[in-house]
C-alpha cells in the first residue's frame, strides 16, 4: 500500500468520526491545542500560541476553570513549579523539541522535530525535505540530554510500551514510526514499527488496552499537495515565498487517527476525511472510554465516546 492512501484492507476498517457526535471541550477559549494530556479530573492543552492550559473538572466543559499554567517547553509540576530540563544536546541547541514521555525510572524520551527550523516554521521543514530530526533522552541522574536517534523525517509523537520494553518514534515526513529497544536482547537497536501510514503521523499515545492510537494528518490530501511532495525544485520555489507557504498549508484538509497494535498492525482507522467537525488532529489521547482530539485548526479540543464508535472487525491490517 502507498503511503498516504487509505485503500483496501485499510479502507474496510475505516469509520468516519462525522457521523458521531463530538464534544467541543473549551470551544472558542483555546488557540489551536495542539497536543491533549488528561490525568484524573485534570485537562491540560498546549496551545499555538506556547501557553500550558489546565481546566480542572469541576468548572464544566466551557467553564471558568480554565487556566494558563505555563509558558514554554518545561517540566511543570502539580504545585507549579517550573523547570527547564534540556536546552542542548551534546552541543547543539534543542531547535523543536516536540513530545516527551517520561519512563517508570524518571528518564524522559522526547523528540526534537528539526535541527533547522522551530515550531512557527514547521511547514518549510517538509519542503526543505531534510532529515534532520532526533529523538533525544533526558537522564534525571546527571541532568543532561543525549541522542537516541538522528537523522529522522521530522521526529514527532513519542510512546512507551506497556513494559517500557520499546520507545516509538513517529517520522512524519516518512508516513512511518520506529521502535527502539529499551530491554532484551536488541536493547539499543532500532526498527521499523509501523511503516505505510494513510497518513503523516503526529503524536503518539499508549492506550487502555496496550494498543496504540496515532493521529494522521493530511499532508497529500489534495492534488496540488501530492504533486509538490514529489518534485523538489517545487517545494524550494514555495519555500521561497512566505505567501505561498501559507496557501499551501492552507490546502491541508481532513482529520485521522489510526489505532495500532503493539506488534505494529492498523487495527482501525477514524476520520473525518473532509473535516466537516474537526480538522487537522495532531494528537489522540484516551482516557475513561473517550478520545481527547488535539488539532492546530480548531479552537476546540474534540471529545468522542468509543462507545459510539463501531468496534473493529476481527483481524488487523499489516503494513
Amino acid at each position: 500500500m502507498a503511503p498516504g492512501l487509505l485503500t483496501g484492507a485499510l479502507a474496510a476498517v475505516a469509520v468516519s468520526l462525522a457521523v458521531h457526535n463530538m464534544e467541543k471541550v473549551g470551544e472558542g477559549m483555546l488557540n489551536a491545542p495542539e497536543d491533549v494530556y488528561v490525568g484524573g479530573e485534570v485537562l491540560f492543552t498546549a496551545t499555538r500560541d506556547g501557553w500550558v492550559w489546565r481546566m480542572r473538572g469541576d468548572g464544566g466543559v466551557n467553564g471558568s476553570s480554565w487556566e494558563k499554567w505555563a509558558l514554554g517547553l518545561l517540566k511543570v509540576e502539580e504545585n507549579g513549579r517550573v523547570t527547564i530540563l534540556a536546552s542542548a544536546v551534546e552541543g547543539s541547541t534543542i531547535r523543536f523539541a516536540d513530545a516527551a514521555i517520561e519512563a517508570s525510572d524518571g528518564t524522559v524520551y522526547f523528540s526534537d522535530a528539526s535541527t533547522r527550523f522551530n515550531f512557527d516554521n514547521w511547514f518549510l521543514d517538509f519542503l526543505e525535505y531534510r532529515l534532520t530530526g532526533r529523538l533525544l533522552k533526558y537522564d534525571p541522574l546527571t541532568g543532561k540530554a543525549s541522542v537516541v536517534l538522528d537523522g529522522l523525517g521530522f521526529a514527532n509523537g513519542v510512546a512507551l510500551s506497556p513494559d517500557e520494553s520499546f520507545v516509538v518514534v513517529c517520522e512524519t515526513m516518512l508516513f512511518r514510526c520506529l521502535r527502539v529497544w529499551l530491554k532484551g536482547e536488541k536493547t539499543g537497536e532500532s526498527e521499523i514499527f509501523v511503516d505505510n501510514l494513510p497518513g503523516n503521523p503526529d503524536n503518539i499515545r499508549l492506550g487502555s488496552d496496550g494498543h496504540f492510537w496515532i493521529a494522521l494528518l493530511q499532508l497529500r490530501s489534495s492534488p496540488w499537495l501530492e504533486f509538490i511532495a514529489r518534485w523538489s525544485l517545487i517545494r524550494r520555489f514555495i519555500a521561497s515565498f512566505p505567501a505561498l507557504v501559507e496557501r499551501t498549508k492552507a490546502m491541508v484538509k481532513g482529520a485521522m487517527v489510526a489505532q495500532v497494535s503493539e506488534n505494529g498492525e492498523i487495527v482501525r482507522v477514524l476520520g473525518d476525511f473532509e473535516g466537516k467537525v474537526i480538522n487537522v488532529v495532531t494528537s489522540v489521547t484516551e482516557f475513561n472510554g473517550d478520545l481527547f482530539l488535539g488539532s492546530l485548526a480548531t479552537n476546540f479540543i474534540g471529545k468522542l465516546s468509543l462507545a459510539n464508535v463501531p468496534q473493529p472487525q476481527e483481524g488487523a491490517v499489516s503494513s
